[in-house]
């Protein structure tokens, strides 16, 4: 069993996340600006900020990976992805960061175009953009550090839970979608690719699509 430390752990993708995992068995660390008032039983609670990583890396101590959950929005936007950057620049080599992105990211067909260049809504596009960057600094970052970076479906997201089925298919770079043309995965299905990969990992140094 692996400690694993959920950065935004009481967000939508986040608790899902702390409570797979938990389920599993593993030891687990949620970290969140604040400590919710409902918590999923078996897991640890801290306050602690991407916005201070030196503070964070010490929350972090022991730990064998780190998944971040934090979206770019709001009060996040523009400090995610220098932030994210400057926390796995230190964090130890032993240690797998995780990305949850968003599937601006994705492309929509082989080769190309990216979700975000076809018809995506402009409101949403400076934290789709930011997520972007986040897997090109991690594409480019040099130390040979792992890290596995996720885009979920388009239809993702606390207006849309759904349910847990443990199945989801997985896209590589394009967008998955199901036989309507729809693109869809719950949150808690979302965590299974999540922990599914970081016991089995498949996609050392790579990102990946999922959704059903």
């Amino acid at each position: 069993m692996a400690i694993i430390a959920v950065l935004g752990g009481t967000g939508y993708a986040g608790r899902h996340i702390v409570a797979e995992a938990v389920d599993r068995g593993h030891t687990v660390l949620s970290v969140a600006r604040s400590v919710p008032s409902e918590r999923v039983a078996g897991a640890t609670y801290v306050e602690g900020t991407l916005l201070d990583v030196p503070g964070l890396l010490a929350q972090l101590e022991g730990v064998d990976a780190v998944v971040s959950a934090i979206a770019p929005r709001g009060d996040m936007l523009g400090l995610v992805r220098p932030n994210l950057e400057a926390l796995n620049s230190v964090l130890p080599e032993s240690v797998r960061l995780g990305v949850i992105g968003g599937a601006g990211g994705s492309l929509v067909a082989p080769g190309g175009p990216r979700v975000v260049d076809a018809g995506f809504p402009d409101e949403f596009k400076p934290e789709a953009l930011e997520a972007i960057g986040v897997l090109e600094d991690l594409q480019n970052e040099q130390t040979g550090r792992d890290w596995f970076f996720l885009h979920p479906a388009g239809g993702f997201g606390a207006w849309a839970p759904g349910e847990r089925t443990g199945t989801y298919r997985d896209g590589g770079d394009v967008i998955v979608t199901d036989a309507e043309g729809e693109s869809f995965i719950s949150g808690a299905d979302l965590a299974v690719a999540v922990l599914d990969e970081i016991e089995n990992p498949k996609h050392s140094r790579e990102r990946f699509t999922v959704g059903y």
